[in-house]
This record gives structure tokens, sequence and C-alpha cells, in this order.
């Protein structure tokens, strides 16, 4: 369950998560002008239409996590997922310069190992997951129900909750992710986000 990062809804209000820094924070990885619209309006706007979309239903009263697990294919499964992935990604990243480790320690260095065979393997296999999926989508770093790691494509706005899986690392391949800043250099971008994982964030999230 991930209950330090879920936004959970007891009458069909979700808000907008709050940055954990400045806008301008990520320079030059990611823009304070992606940040804007990123975050600020296309987040914004999934935000929005979920509170309108689960009103009066019976995921009214469900957290994220329950509503992308269960919903049919369709509006309120895509908008939900888009909240969920999005809270997720802006929650693993930390200021350009700021401390901390600059790869994983402790048990997601230990799980890295053991499922990629080092973390050059694994950041090679994150990439090529993330340039070789075809079209609008994500590509996580997940921990499945035996408590492995894997990398895991999910087209639109999927999440890796919904084969039972715990979502780790997600990095975003839709366009207005990374156009203003990099325009069509999908690779460009993978390659830079590395500067600014939280890996603390991430090992936090497992199982």
């Amino acid at each position: 369950m991930l209950t330090q990062i879920i936004i959970t809804s007891m009458a069909a209000v979700f808000s907008l998560p709050q940055l954990p820094y400045e806008s301008n924070a990520l320079e030059p990885v990611i823009s304070k002008e992606t940040i804007d619209y990123h975050y600020g309006k296309h987040l914004q706007a999934y935000v929005n239409t979920l509170n309108t979309l689960v009103k009066g239903t019976e995921y009214e009263k469900k957290n994220l996590e329950e509503i992308v697990r269960h919903a049919p294919a369709g509006p309120l499964f895509n908008n939900a997922g888009q909240v969920l992935n999005h809270t997720l990604y802006f929650e693993q990243f930390r200021p350009v310069g700021a401390e901390g480790p600059a790869v994983p320690e402790g048990k997601l260095d230990k799980a890295i190992r053991t499922a990629f065979g080092s973390f050059d393997e694994f950041k090679e296999k994150m990439a090529a997951a993330s340039t070789g999926l075809f079209g609008s989508g994500w590509a996580w770093l997940a921990q499945n129900e035996k408590g492995e790691l894997v990398i895991v494509q999910c087209p639109n706005g999927g999440n890796p909750v919904t084969m039972g899986y715990v979502p780790l690392l997600g990095f975003d391949v839709w366009e207005h992710a990374y156009y203003v800043d990099y325009r069509n250099r999908r690779a460009d971008h993978i390659a830079a986000l590395w500067q600014i994982i939280d890996w603390k964030v991430v090992e936090n999230r497992m199982k």
C-alpha cells in the first residue's frame, strides 16, 4: 500500500500534491517552464477531471490505488492512473546538487543487483524500456508479489498496481514531460533524469 504518498479521498475531493521542492529546483534537467505546464496544468487537469468522474459513483471514497486497481478501462481509470503516476513521479526527484546518495544504497541496491546484475545494467534496461515504448506512457521499476524487482512498460496512464506490483520509480515518456526542454530527444531526457532521483524515496516505497 502506497500510504506515504497516495492521496486519499473521503468525499471525492482529490487535490494537487505539493511539490517537495521549488519549481525551478530541477533545472537544467527539468525546467521551471516544464514543471509549470506538466505539474501546474496537466496534473491539475487530471485532478479536476478525476474529482468530476468519481462524484456519485462507487469510487467516490476510494483512494487512488484502489481506483486504479479496480476501475474499468476508460476516462476514470485514465485520470486516476495519471494522478497516481504523476504523484509518484514528482515526489521521486530532489533538487539538482542536493545532498543524498547519487546511487541506490541498502536494500534497494541489493535488490537491483540481484535483479539486473549491476546498477549500470539496470540503467540500460530502464532506458531501453523508456525509449522503446511506442507512443505515450510510462516505464516503471516495480516490485512484484515475490518482492523481486522488474521493469514494466505501461502505455498511456497505466501503472504496475494493476498487476499487483508496487511502483518504485517511474519515467514519464509522454511528450509533455520533456518536449519543452528536449524537443523529440526522449533518450536525452531519460539520460538526464538519473541526476535528480531521490533514491531514499524510491527505497522507502519497497515492501
